[in-house]
């Protein structure tokens, strides 16, 4: 029977089912939780009968989140709760039962109005109810405490919403009664044990009486309503004019109709049953082909390493013949030199002491002959002998690119059927394709079935000029954002796909244009977790005593740029730096302090440049609350120079600058700063601070 537990459980409140009623859906519900779940309508409306559980705005789960549902959408006036079930469904208090209440079912959600019968008017389920008893009276043989680790003791309550027997110790230590806990009704075992022994003899003695007429017992089956009803609701009620039947009959055909409905049921869980038995049997299969397949692909890659091993030697051999070769050249070089450059030395020393003499006659006997030898020493150190024969670089070249290239489409082999057809041109999804500011997204899709397969796909663009195309993006995504381009150009993009077959086609080319004007804010994504971005992300403050950086959503790679900040807030004289910054630049410190960002720190009374913590130019004059501070950035002229209300602050703060830039700010907990104003301008150079989108341009053409 423990099977069925869920099956006896009361929706509401979550225990056996205690004198349930039966409400229009077939549904049941304790008569005590009907009661909680009647719900108040004005007079004159009536609630939907019918309300699918998917689309229902009247969601018993979400109930605490509300107060009142609207007269237009849902057909409820206003309430008050005031409790909740501990299964999760609303209650309501008993003085909003009255004439004009409706009750929902927690399961369906379908609605019905109560007539002057009240809850009166819902059949009891005196079945469930003898079902509940022997389910109760089977669970009350050995009532043993159910957490007890050894030798369980006898329990000495009952938790109605757990249905769990505990001993007094494991009462204490697993279901206390505080905290979501103390809702939950504990009654004592034998309570539940009498109960369900005293229930069904007096279930069975007692005869099935009409709810309409309480002296007369059912004997026939209303056929249109499809319940039971005796004979003086067929003379008076509104069964008169129905179809209906004798009670044993109608008994008996259902009792049929359920057995033959639980024939094919058994059926199916039979054939569940063993699908299960098939699915564990292919677990233990799946997992010991996995391993063989582990072991297979294992022994596959490491035959290749191995081969990839040995030619790795024979190349080490010849790069090791071609050093010995120039070793022993530069050796014979270098001993032949010197020998000739100490014959040269003894020859010039000897020639020094001949000079020193001074004998005519002496000197003119040896003078010619010296003198020839002198100048045939002298051609031999011709400008080819003062020349290496080999040079120190090896003539030597390994092209990997091709092996590289196998390696990265080193992959299993589909089908053959698969296998056999190159994929189509992608195409472009324009209404999925913007730009934002030197920033582009495209999205493309295919049209190919799953038959031909799509290892990953190639997005191409130009230099924006109408040069050579260079593939930006290789994968699987298909939504790709390129970042770094020209502001104010136009690009050329298109796709294509490749799998083990070969290399599709290319999509359509679509043009695309990046902003005119450079459009950014604070980037929340990339900020240290210290810093507070408020106002759309346009002002940044921070919670830490130590300087925190950010970097702006823009990256600037060409062309002039000028921006503005305004200090909202400065206590305390801190010295926040403002400048910019690669992508990569630490956030956990000063901006400037590594090389990868270039800034300006100033104070209230001075201040200084500082890029890979140099310090330089200190300047006097610094900030107060209401300041603001310009950053000009010339990529034409590769300058950074800094202004502080609206002056030039310093001389030129940084030049020779090269690649891709951000906007970046530093500060701590004593500053906060905000864009000055939406577009500035400076030297004819419009430039804004907030966020812009573009849409592609819908003009495509062929490739």
């Amino acid at each position: 029977m423990d099977k069925m537990d869920e099956e006896l459980k009361c929706p509401v409140c979550g225990s056996l089912f205690k004198d349930p009623i039966i409400l229009p859906c077939s549904h049941n519900v304790c008569l005590a939780c009907a009661r909680n779940i009647i719900v108040q309508t004005p007079e004159g409306e009536t609630p939907p009968h019918s309300r699918a559980s998917g689309n229902s705005d009247y969601d018993y789960l979400d109930m605490d989140k509300m107060s009142m549902y609207s007269e237009t959408d849902s057909g409820y006036g206003s309430y008050t709760p005031c409790l909740k079930s501990p299964n999760g469904v609303r209650v309501f208090p008993p003085a909003m039962m009255h004439r004009h209440c409706s009750i929902t079912c927690p399961l369906c959600h379908r609605s019905v109005s109560l007539d002057e019968r009240g809850l009166r008017g819902f059949p009891r389920n005196r079945l469930l109810e003898a079902i509940v008893s022997r389910y109760q009276q089977s669970r009350a043989v050995a009532v043993k405490c159910q957490l007890c680790d050894r030798n369980p003791v006898e329990a000495t309550v009952m938790c109605e919403q757990c249905d769990v027997f505990y001993c007094t110790p494991c009462q204490q230590r697993c279901h206390p009664s505080r905290g979501p806990l103390a809702k939950h009704r504990l009654v004592p075992p034998t309570q539940v044990a009498g109960a369900s022994q005293q229930q069904p003899a007096a279930t069975a003695r007692k005869l099935a009486t009409c709810a309409e007429h309480d002296v007369e017992n059912y004997s026939m089956y209303c056929i249109n309503c499809k319940i039971p009803v005796c004979f003086q609701c067929l003379e008076e009620g509104k069964h008169g004019k129905h179809d209906v039947k004798p009670l044993g009959a109608m008994w008996k055909q259902h009792k049929c109709q359920l057995s033959q409905a639980l024939s094919g049921v058994s059926d199916r869980a039979k054939d569940a049953k063993e699908f299960l038995v098939q699915l564990k049997n292919m677990l233990q299969q799946i997992q010991e082909n996995g391993v063989e397949f582990e072991a297979c692909l294992v022994a596959q890659c490491d035959a290749l390493i191995d081969a990839l091993t040995r030619q790795k030697a024979k190349l080490l051999t010849k790069v090791t013949k071609e050093r010995e070769y120039k070793l022993k050249v530069v050796r014979d070089q270098i001993t032949h030199c010197t020998m000739k450059l100490r014959q040269t030395t003894g020859m010039m020393e000897f020639c020094l002491e001949v000079i020193k003499e001074n004998d005519p006659s002496g000197f003119l006997q040896i003078s010619d002959a010296l003198i020839k030898r002198v100048q045939s020493s002298q051609d031999q150190w011709v400008k080819g002998a003062l020349e290496a024969k080999v040079g120190p670089e090896f003539d030597l070249t390994l092209s990997t690119d091709p092996l590289l290239q196998a390696i990265h489409q080193l992959d299993f082999i589909q089908a053959k059927a698969e296998a056999s057809t190159v994929p189509p041109a992608p195409l472009l999804q324009l209404e999925k394709c913007c730009t934002r500011n030197n920033s582009a997204t495209l999205a493309w899709r295919v049209t190919a079935g799953p038959s031909v397969p799509i290892e990953a796909y190639v997005l191409e663009l130009d230099d924006g000029n109408g040069g050579q195309y260079r593939e930006v993006y290789v994968g699987k995504e298909t939504v790709c954002t390129v970042d770094g381009l020209h502001f104010n150009s136009s690009y050329n993009a298109r796709v294509k796909a490749y799998n083990s077959t070969g290399v599709g086609p290319y999509s359509k080319t679509v043009i695309l244009k990046t902003s005119d004007v450079a459009w950014f804010t604070f980037d929340a994504t990339s900020a240290h977790r210290d810093i507070v971005l408020t106002n759309e992300n346009q002002t940044v403050s921070c919670n830490s005593y130590d300087d925190r950086v950010v970097l702006g959503t823009a990256a600037f790679s060409k062309g002039v740029h000028y921006w503005e900040l305004c200090v909202d807030r400065y206590d305390n004289h801190p010295d926040p730096a403002f400048g910019v910054a690669r992508i990569n630049t630490m956030k956990d410190m000063m901006l400037g302090k590594d090389d990868k960002a270039w800034a300006m720190y100033v104070d209230n009374n001075r201040s200084w440049f500082m890029h890979n913590n140099s310090h330089t130019n200190r300047a006097e004059g610094g900030i107060t609350k209401g300041s603001t501070v310009g950053i000009l950035l010339d990529l034409n002229k590769h300058t950074l120079t800094f202004f502080i209300n609206k002056e030039q602050h310093g001389p030129v703060a940084f030049e020779n600058l090269e690649g891709v830039f951000m906007p970046a700010v530093s500060l701590n907990r004593n500053v906060q700063v905000s864009p000055r104003r939406r577009q500035c301008s400076i030297m004819g150079k419009e430039l804004a601070l907030y966020p812009k989108v573009h849409r592609f341009d819908s003009q495509v053409r062929n490739p």
